[in-house]
């Protein structure tokens, strides 16, 4: 195989937009549940005909018996074990309905309710797996093998889990990209969208980092595995929306904890609903129906079932997002927020420096991009923040040519360097300009000097490049604002009631100043970590209920004493991402208002279907005790009930669920 970094004839559709994999969906009869319901259902079709035309019991009784077999062992089964753990489970008062009813003889009825309950059990079980395929189906985003490039330049073909960070993989035009890691070299476009959300394909070159499972385009690159395969932004969303998806939220432990009291009172109403009439002279055979009937139609299924499929929907509809909430809790509580409170740096700002103004002097003989390019030849060997910002403001307008020389770097100054033949020094105001002794700022330093008080009453960092000893030009630094933050507060406000608070560290007019640009009009600036923590204690003092948005190690007391932490995955230092309860991945702010109201979305939907599952018990419990409701119809009423609060809340595994950010 060819060891060079190739240019290939990519495929047809390598250039255009590429959807995601298929999630793999479960097949239905793959569940055990939904095999045991169909043959339930099909032993009920067999045995009704029979039944219906008067046939004889030896003909229809086998098959109705093999049919309650079928459909009610495994839920009786799982009964009498909560049962020896001194738990009453509901599942096992449906199986005692059904029982109860063929014993008075109603036994095409007692039928109909174990079909009838096997098959809401079988839509259940295919809606928590359908919540698991659509966690999994991101794992199909990565390939399976990868080009993996030797010591001697040649290829080998690896299963991609095998990748170790270190190892370096040649990814082709069209192929996904193996593991996460940094372009050493090549260029190319990558369709990243499955990953950042990006709408259109970002170009790639040499130091640009890359994200397994993420489609190349027409060029060849080649990649640094930078983490582990286990350990990619995908891996790390499907385990951590895996661990979510097992916990249980505060309002599913309280209905669990008031299921128990409530089943028993149930059987004890039961009781109660047999026994009085039969002790007023009912027979036997009308008060056992009219008791069965009302332990079916009163039985809290659809209200067990109200609460985890909205918040675990939610929960894996945010993972698909780049949103990791660490467990149910944090799905509901990030609704419940009425205060917003953002760091400034790495979260509402970019977190790295970034060129904002280019200004040549008069008289310098150079226009805007000469000034960049000539700043970012005698700066390309430095390895200083403001030095990598220079060079990646240049790229971005031409190439920059090396050639260099004589570099030197100046601490507390900058650096110089002789390009063309001409002494050029990069760096700090005071000290070039001022820094010599016996020196001012010269003829041309006037206007240096004054281009520099501009930009730092601007709340830019001021450098000044200075050719053979005399100012040319200065550029203005800053810390660039994310492109959907103003998007970002306004959401926030809209969705609190209260405009955010902005919490950072940074100096008074430098937070105020992008405070105003944003809209923000509470600013606390210069806070220690402890000081921001003691804010948010303040409010939650209050009776506020306090979402903070961080990223760094000063931002960890702050995530750790608000009612929900978010933090910053990109950028964020690893123990604000053990903090915080939940991590936006692909680092886009907007998400931080989307996920929040999909959180409201999931409660709203609990809460509608704690109001269907009780207006469908009361209705139905109050027919059968004041009237005469058919068992049929009260096996209808109470499964439909059921499937109906299970399919609202799936809703939330819809694209279309995920609200949308505002357009920055």
């Amino acid at each position: 195989m060819s060891s060079g970094l190739e240019q290939r004839t990519a495929p047809a559709d390598a250039g255009t937009r590429r959807a995601a994999p298929p999630v793999r969906r479960t097949r239905v009869l793959a569940l055990p549940e939904a095999r045991w319901a169909l043959a339930s259902l099909v032993l009920f079709l067999l045995a009704l005909p029979a039944y219906l035309l008067g046939g004889p019991a030896w003909l229809w009784g086998p098959l109705f018996a093999a049919c309650y077999a079928a459909g009610g062992w495994e839920p009786g089964r799982e009964g009498l074990k909560a049962l020896r753990e001194r738990t009453l489970d509901v599942d096992l008062l449906m199986v005692a309905a059904a029982l109860g009813a063929a014993a008075i003889g109603q036994v095409l009825d007692g039928a109909l309710l174990i079909v009838i309950f096997a098959t809401s059990g079988a839509l259940e079980a295919l809606a928590t797996a359908r919540t698991a395929d659509s966690v999994r189906g991101l794992l199909d985003l990565a390939p399976q093998t990868a080009a993996r490039i030797r010591g001697d330049g040649t290829e080998e073909e690896v299963d991609a889990a095998r990748l170790e960070v270190g190892d370096t993989i040649l990814v082709r035009p069209g192929e996904r990209v193996g593991a996460d890691g940094r372009v050493l070299a090549g260029a190319s476009e990558v369709d990243q969208a499955t990953i950042t959300g990006e709408p259109l394909p970002v170009a790639k070159q040499a130091g640009d980092e890359v994200f397994a499972g993420t489609v190349n385009g027409t060029g060849a690159l080649r990649v640094r595995v930078e983490r582990d395969p286990a350990d990619s932004v995908i891996a790390r969303i499907v385990r951590m929306v895996e661990e979510a998806s097992g916990t249980k939220a505060p309002t599913q432990l309280f209905i669990e904890k008031v299921e128990q009291r409530y089943s028993a009172g149930m059987v004890a109403a039961t009781l109660a609903v047999f026994g009085i009439p039969l002790a007023f002279g009912d027979d036997l055979s009308s008060a056992l129906l009219r008791a069965m009937t009302f332990m079916i139609v009163a039985s809290p299924c659809a209200v067990v079932l109200s609460t985890m499929p909205p918040l675990l929907s939610a929960i894996s509809n945010a993972g698909r997002h780049g949103v990791l909430a660490k467990s149910a809790v944090v799905m509901e509580r990030l609704g419940q927020a009425d205060l917003a409170a953002l760091d400034k740096t790495g979260t509402l700002t970019e977190g790295t420096p970034q060129v904002t103004d280019v200004r040549p002097l008069p008289g310098s003989g150079l226009g805007p991009d000469a000034l960049l390019l000539l700043a970012a030849r005698a700066e390309h060997p430095s390895e200083h923040p403001l030095a990598r910002a220079v060079v990646a403001a240049a790229r971005e307008r031409q190439p920059v040519p090396g050639g260099a020389t004589g570099f030197a770097s100046l601490p507390g100054r900058g650096v110089a360097a002789t390009v063309d033949g001409r002494r050029i020094e990069v760096g700090s105001p005071s000290a070039l300009l001022y820094g010599r002794p016996g020196s001012g700022p010269g003829p041309s330093g006037g206007a240096c000097a004054a281009e520099v008080a501009a930009l730092e009453e601007a709340g830019r960092t001021a450098v000044v490049v200075l050719r053979d000893g005399a100012p040319v030009g200065v550029l203005g630094i800053a810390d660039r604002l994310r492109p959907d933050a103003r998007a970002t507060v306004a959401a926030l406000a809209e969705l609190t009631g209260r405009s955010p608070v902005l919490l950072t560290g940074d100096n008074e007019r430098a937070a105020r100043r992008l405070a105003a640009e944003l809209g923000i009009t509470d600013v606390r600036a210069g806070l220690l970590p402890e000081d921001k923590a003691a804010a948010v204690r303040a409010w939650e003092a209050e009776g506020l209920k306090v979402l903070v948005v961080g990223d760094g190690v000063n931002d960890a007391p702050a995530l750790a004493a608000a009612h929900c932490g978010i933090a910053m995955g990109k950028a964020g230092s690893d123990l604000a991402l053990e903090t915080a309860d939940a991590i936006v991945v692909r680092d886009e702010l907007a998400a931080v208002p989307a996920v929040v109201a999909l959180s409201r979305t999931a409660r709203r939907l609990v809460v509608q279907n704690l109001a269907i599952a009780g207006a469908f018990i009361t209705v139905l419990a109050a027919w059968d005790l004041i009237g005469t409701l058919p068992l049929p119809l009260g096996v209808a009423g109470h499964e439909g009930s059921t499937v109906i609060v299970g399919l609202n809340g799936l809703r939330l595994l819809r694209e279309a669920a995920w609200p949308r950010p505002a357009a920055p």
